[in-house]
This record gives C-alpha cells, structure tokens and sequence, in this order.
C-alpha cells in the first residue's frame, strides 16, 4: 500500500504487469540514449605514486626488516601451507626480539604491568607486596589513576624521577635532574626526535650526522628522511671493532667539503658489532666532541649486555662528568636507554628515555613542543621503563626471585636454557674447572647414533637463538 501510493503521489498511478514492463524497457532505453550521450570518463590517476611521495622517504632503507625480512614472511607463509622446503621453519635471527624467540617476561615486571592495567587486582593476594607497591605509585601519578589517560609530553613525572634516580646509581652518584628526562617510544624514538631538531642548513651548510659503519639501520632511515648528510666512519674490524679518533678525524675532514657535521652518534655497546669502548676511548671522544664543536648522540641501549669479563660499561655521561666542568658544562649530550634490550628484552611495550644535557634552555622548549605534538609516549610503555630502573631491592619480597635472572654464572644460565627449551641435559664447565673468562659445557655421547644426531642438532639450532638474543 505504500508503494503504490507513493507512485499515485508522482502522478504514475498503479501499473499492470504488462504496462509495468513497457515502462521498464522505455527507461532502459532512456538510459542507454543519456549514457551515449555523455563522454566516457577514464580512471583519475592516483594523486600519490613513487613519482610523486616525499623522495626522502622514498630513500629511507631499514634492513633488518627490508626484503629479506619480507621474503622470511612468504616462506613461512608457504611452509603453513605444506610446500616442501629444505627446512621446516624460518628462525628469525634478524632482530633483537627477545620474546619471539622464545626469551620468558621477568615475572615481576609483567605482575606490575599486570596490576597497573587492571588495578582490581590490588586486592588479590596473588601478587607481591612489592609489586603493588610500584603500581600504586605509578597509577596515583596518572590522570584519573588509569594506564589509560595520556600524561604530560614529557612524560608521567613520578617514573622520570626513578630514571633520574637510577642513573645516578648507575653513575656512582653522578647527579641526574629528573628535568633533563624525557620518556619516548622505545630509544628510537628519541633519537629521531633530537635528529629533527639537529638538521638545518641547505647546500655546504646541511647538517651532516656521523654514524658509525658498522650501523643501526635506524640511524641511515633517520638521515634520509630529514634530508641530512650522512657521515660514515668506519669501526675498525681487524681490532675487535674498536673507535678509533683519528677515523673521527679522517672522516670529519672530508665532510667539512660538502656538509656541515654537526651530530657525532656512538653506539656503546655496539650494534650489530657488539664492541665495549673503554674509559679512554670514551674520554677520547668527548675530547674530540668538545674540539670540534659536535653534538653528541650515546645509543646506549645495551648496556645491560656486558659480559666478557674484560669489558665494563662505561656510560658517557658519567665520563663527561669526571672530566671536570670544562667538558660537563659545555658538551652537549643525548644519551638513550630502552625497555627493549639488556635483561628484560621488553620489546613490544615500546618503553625508553633519554637523558639530554647541556640543552640551551630555548631549545628545551622547542623539542617540549615537537614531543608535545605526538602527546605522549605510550603510558604502558612509560610504567614498562619504570620497572626496568626501579627493580625489587634487597629486603623486598620479590627480590630473591628477581635476582635469578642476573646471578647465574654464563655456563649455569647457558645450560639451565638449553635444558628448559630442548630437553637435553648437559653440565656446565664451571663444574670441572675452566680457564677464566671462558665458558665450556660438558655433554657425554652415549646415546645411539641416530639420537645423538637428533641432539646435536637441537644443541646447534639452540647456539644460533642464544647468540641472538644475548650475544
């Protein structure tokens, strides 16, 4: 009924069935005269192509998830499908992802985590005194005592004071102002952020940023999407990697050509070489920072991941410190940490902080403002970052607990590894006497043949991810 007098208010009145299909094939006549009628259109180009995108970001390269990393992604692809391989799974040594490869959360960070995400479980008594104690803290510090709420730019102030506390132990008591703390997204962020700030200058007066090469593909990406100069020098491979200051030299020379070098990034300990600098080459480098005139960039997320027994973390801040006030008052340093790397191997939480001193104070409020126009780091990966510098102490409940992930020795940890995640029991060199500052363990071969292969195997494929996640 309403069809039909909707179609008596147009003036057209009910049809018959045969009129009803007269009047269908008039309209479609109709239709087919006006589209003759009118001109084809063709497919409007696209307004963003290769041709057309931003060529800095066009240049940007990331390798270690570039192609191979995307190949590794269709072969596993292939392999759910059951296309034969010469190998039955793609272990992915190609990133620092130390829980895709099987590395177990620290029990108390994940509690903390656990009750700050939802805080009803304060009152059960499943979880430590301690941590609640931390989660507390964290969540009376956040708008509306909630993870969820955005904090200041910066960052929630409660966790820059522990970031400042701990590296002042860290340091010896080398005074770190909570002002000079800025939480990120991950220790990349930040250095993309200084990076932003740094670059100016066009033609012979561009920016140019020395990395070191070996590098963190993060640091070339960075470059090129700013348009900056990038400044190689080259670690010296035949000496375990080490910096060398007249490869600084070298290279800050023949830079001067065409660029402006501004920025000096150092990434102690190394990535992807792994090399410790020592006291005096950090010393070194300062000196050579101060002469030159460059801001300095310290990468220094694997500080945590010292363990020869001949090298020692040495953070350049604390150096620039005891280099007296010439150095420390004038030299101006960004140094980066994150929840990623060392022991807890956090990476999805995309926590971190640097610490940026001897900022002129105008431009601490111009980089306030560019991190002002992100909001805030994730908060979650701000309270990730607190656990991480304000671990359970002695006296605390969880602390025996926690201080198993550190007190082991190598051998022990290696072995107590390779008997959770493979099944196979060896005993550690420590046990028989060994040369110190080496590590051994000791298997018997008194299976059969064919087991025996089957263990081997294991044991090698476990060497590889062990060496990924803590070499």
């Amino acid at each position: 009924m309403q069809r039909a007098a909707a179609l008596v208010r147009r003036g057209c009145g009910p049809r018959t069935p045969s009129s009803w299909g007269r009047s269908q094939s008039s309209a479609a006549a109709e239709a087919s005269a006006v589209l003759k009628v009118r001109p084809e259109r063709s497919r409007r180009e696209r307004i963003l192509t290769l041709e057309s995108m931003n060529p800095q970001v066009k240049a940007v390269e990331y390798a270690v998830r570039g192609p191979i990393v995307l190949k590794a992604g269709e072969i596993e692809l292939e392999l759910q499908r059951g296309i034969k391989k010469p190998f039955t799974e793609v272990i992915r040594a190609n990133i620092g992802d130390a829980q895709a490869m099987g590395q177990q959360p620290i029990t108390f960070l994940r509690q903390v985590m656990a009750l700050c995400t939802y805080p009803n479980l304060l009152d059960s008594p499943s979880f430590p005194e301690d941590a609640k104690k931390r989660a507390r803290r964290i969540l009376q510090a956040c708008g509306g005592n909630s993870l969820g709420s955005y904090s200041a730019s910066q960052g929630v102030n409660c966790i820059r004071e522990d970031v400042a506390a701990y590296i002042t132990r860290r340091d010896g008591g080398v005074p770190a102002d909570p002002d000079n703390i800025y939480l990120t997204t991950g220790a990349s962020d930040g250095i993309s952020t200084i990076l932003k700030i740094l670059v100016s200058g066009g033609g012979k007066s561009r920016t140019g940023v020395m990395i070191p090469i070996p590098q963190y593909p993060l640091y070339s990406a960075v470059i090129s999407e700013l348009d900056a100069i990038q400044v190689n020098y080259y670690l010296d491979e035949e000496n375990c990697w080490a910096l060398n200051v007249n490869e600084l030299r070298r290279a800050v020379q023949e830079a001067k050509d065409h660029c402006d070098p501004k920025v000096l990034c150092i990434i102690n300990p190394g990535n992807p070489t792994g090399q410790v600098q020592s006291r005096k080459c950090i010393e070194d480098v300062i000196h050579f920072a101060w002469e030159e005139k460059l801001f300095l960039l310290a990468d220094e997320v694997y500080q945590d991941n010292v363990y020869s027994p001949d090298c020692r973390f040495h953070s350049f801040k604390k150096v620039l410190y005891e280099m007296g006030p010439e150095y420390s008052s004038n030299v101006e340093l960004a140094s980066f940490h994150s929840t990623s790397k060392g022991y807890m191997g956090e990476c999805g939480y995309r926590g971190g902080y640097m610490e940026v001193i001897n900022l002129h104070p105008e431009i601490k409020g111009q980089l306030v403002k560019l991190l002002s126009v992100r909001l805030c780091p994730p908060v979650s990966g701000q309270a990730a970052m607190d656990i991480v510098v304000n671990p359970p102490v002695a006296g605390e409940e969880s602390f025996e607990q926690f201080s198993r992930a550190h007190q082991m020795a190598p051998d022990m940890f290696y072995c107590m590894k390779l008997l959770e995640e493979t099944g196979i029991c060896v005993v550690p060199g420590s046990g028989f006497g060994q040369r110190e500052g080496t590590y051994h363990f000791r298997m018997t071969i008194l299976p059969p043949v064919e087991k025996l292969k089957t263990v081997l195997q294991k044991v090698k494929d476990f060497h590889i991810n062990f060496l990924e996640k803590y070499a």
